[in-house]
Order: structure tokens, then C-alpha cells, then sequence
């Protein structure tokens, strides 16, 4: 991520947490500011803390559960996002993924024992043989906003992974901006949202595989000024589970890991929670992703296995100071 102004790091959710102010002198406020969001989602909405409230609601499946405030939200943002997307996005995959072997800080599992950066190795729909079709349970969650009562169905259990991180990102913007009362970047594991005045020639974020990889990593960099930018895809988050390498995006009609057509998909978008959600169902849809980004004005770039490039609507072109790199 290429970034100007005054910018600090530290790792946050099992990833890096990035606050950018364009007055070195109030990044101290935003950091504070963005601190206590993070922790507040955490504890609310993590499926690795015993303690949080998303455990104690996947636990009391079947019954109705009140809830804070901001798990509703963040619950409330998952819903929209499935039905946004017919499903490709899913909350209720919460068990899948446990049994996929994602069922503690990514941090604490075993690397790939060998590269596969296109993800085409693993299992899925696409492998061979006949996998069990999965009935999606989300249109099964029950949220009642206004008593913040959540119902879920029996032997359900949510993963807020595709939209929580980036609705921290929104919210941790839009308090950095009231903290520190300047121009606010915040970006959670690579999941950017921006707050206040933009600096001269807006936000420039180099959009990469691997949001922490080095600058001259193959990549454009693009410039924003309002709203949010994300990415998704199939070659960091990935471990080894016994049948073979997994990654944590995983195809809601199977609930095994998607074969994506794409490795990484990037969107820019209104805010980070419709760039996140429109990233993640971009991997799951793969080709007919296209048509899809297009039909609701969504700028994307797509990464194919090969490293080849598709740019989407009105993600920018590249230029000679923006060059790609991109495989033939």
C-alpha cells in the first residue's frame, strides 16, 4: 500500500491495521479512535474468542438471542450482503469453515505445505465426483433490529469474516475523522475506508495479491477519495489441513473452498462493506462475475490464475506511473 501522510501500523484482528492522517499531528487521536472500535468488533463479532457475543449466539442456536447494538449491525450488513450477492456471500458458513480446519486466529495455522496461489489444487465443487449440494440456511436468520433479538437456525453457526472486518473499517474511519478532525485513511488487512478531506491528488493505494507485500510487488496502484476499497482472494489466507492446502473463501452451494477462476479480486466502492462484499462474491462467482460488477456500477480488477488482468467498468487503465507487470 503506497501511502501519504502520517501513517502507523500494528496487527489488530489477526491482521495489520494501518491509520493514515493527512495531519501528522492528530494521528495519535485516530489511532485511539480506531483502537476502540477495533476491540469493540472483536469482542462482538469474533468467531475465535470464547467470550465474544457471536460465540454465545452460535451457541444458543435455535433459540432467540438479544444482542449489542453493534452485533446486530454487523449481522444486519452480513444479510444484505447475502442478498445482495443471491447467496454467493453467506454468513451462516460459520461450521464449514471450523470443519475446513479455519477454527482459530488465522496466525495459529499451518502454512501450506506447498504453493498453489491459484487455489486450483483444493477441493470444491469443481474436483470431480458429485459433492453434497448445501442448502443455504441464510435466508433462515431471523433479526428482529429494533429488539435486537437474533434467532438462528439449528445446527447454524455465523462467519462474519466477509463483511465484519470491513464494516470495522468504515466505522473506525468515520471515528478517526471525529477524533482527530482531519483527512482519515484506516485499512484492516488491506480492506481501506477513507474519512474527511482527501489530500491533494486523493488517497493513493497500491492494490496488490498481498496487501503486506513489498512496494514493488506486481500491482497498480489507484487513488481514491471517498468511500471504500477492498480485496479478496485465494492466495494468503490459506493453511494445511489434512486432505491438502485450504483458503478461507468458501463456495456456500458446497461449503468447500471455491476453485476460483479468479486469485484476487479488487473493488472500489461507496463504502468498504459494498467493496468487501462485491470482492468476496466476485472469487465465488467466478466468470459470471463479470456481468455482475458491470450490472451494478462496481469498478473492479480481476486476477486470473495465470496473473493475467481484467480491469472492470471504471476501474482506472493503466498508465506508464501506474505499471502493472501483468503476466502475458
Amino acid at each position: 500500500m503506497s501511502l501519504a501522510g502520517a501513517t502507523v501500523t500494528w496487527r489488530a484482528l489477526g491482521t495489520s491495521a494501518t491509520v493514515v492522517t493527512t495531519d501528522p499531528g492528530a494521528l495519535a487521536d485516530a489511532r485511539a479512535a480506531v483502537e476502540r472500535e477495533l476491540a469493540a468488533i472483536d469482542l462482538a463479532a469474533s468467531r475465535f474468542r470464547d467470550d465474544s457475543e457471536l460465540s454465545a449466539l452460535n451457541a444458543a442456536a435455535g433459540s432467540p438471542v438479544e444482542v449489542s447494538p453493534l452485533l446486530a449491525q454487523a449481522i444486519h450488513v452480513a444479510l444484505r450482503a447475502a442478498r445482495h450477492t443471491g447467496g454467493a456471500v453467506d454468513l451462516t458458513l460459520g461450521a464449514e469453515l471450523a470443519r475446513a480446519g479455519y477454527d482459530r486466529d488465522f496466525a495459529e495455522l499451518a502454512p501450506p505445505a506447498r504453493a498453489d496461489a491459484a487455489g486450483m489444487g483444493d477441493g470444491g465443487a469443481d474436483a470431480g465426483g458429485d459433492p453434497r449440494r448445501r442448502v443455504p440456511a441464510w435466508p433462515a436468520v431471523r433479526l428482529d433490529r429494533a429488539r435486537r433479538r437474533v434467532t438462528l437456525p439449528p445446527g447454524v453457526a455465523l462467519d462474519l469474516g466477509a463483511t465484519a472486518k470491513a464494516l470495522a473499517a468504515d466505522r473506525a474511519a468515520r471515528a478517526a475523522f471525529a477524533a482527530a478532525g482531519c483527512g482519515v485513511l484506516a485499512s484492516l488487512g488491506g480492506d481501506v475506508a477513507v474519512a474527511g478531506p482527501a489530500p491533494a491528488g486523493g488517497w493513493a493505494i497500491r492494490v496488490t495479491d498481498d496487501h503486506a507485500g513489498p512496494q514493488e510487488a506486481l500491482g497498480q496502484t489507484v487513488t481514491i477519495r471517498s468511500g471504500g476499497l477492498a480485496t479478496s482472494g485465494t492466495t494468503v489466507r490459506r493453511w494445511q489441513a489434512d486432505d491438502g492446502p485450504r483458503h478461507h473463501i468458501l463456495d456456500p452451494q458446497t461449503g468447500e473452498p471455491v476453485r476460483a477462476a479468479w486469485r484476487t479480486a479488487s473493488v472500489a466502492a461507496a463504502s468498504c462493506v459494498d467493496a468487501n462484499t462485491a470482492t468476496t462474491a466476485a472469487i465465488v462467482m467466478g466468470a459470471s462475475a463479470t456481468p455482475w460488477l458491470l450490472r451494478h456500477r462496481l469498478p473492479a480488477r480481476l486476477v486470473d490464475a495465470r496473473g493475467r488482468v481484467l480491469l472492470v467498468g471504471a476501474w482506472p487503465r493503466r498508465t506508464e506511473a501506474q505499471q502493472e507487470h501483468a503476466a502475458a
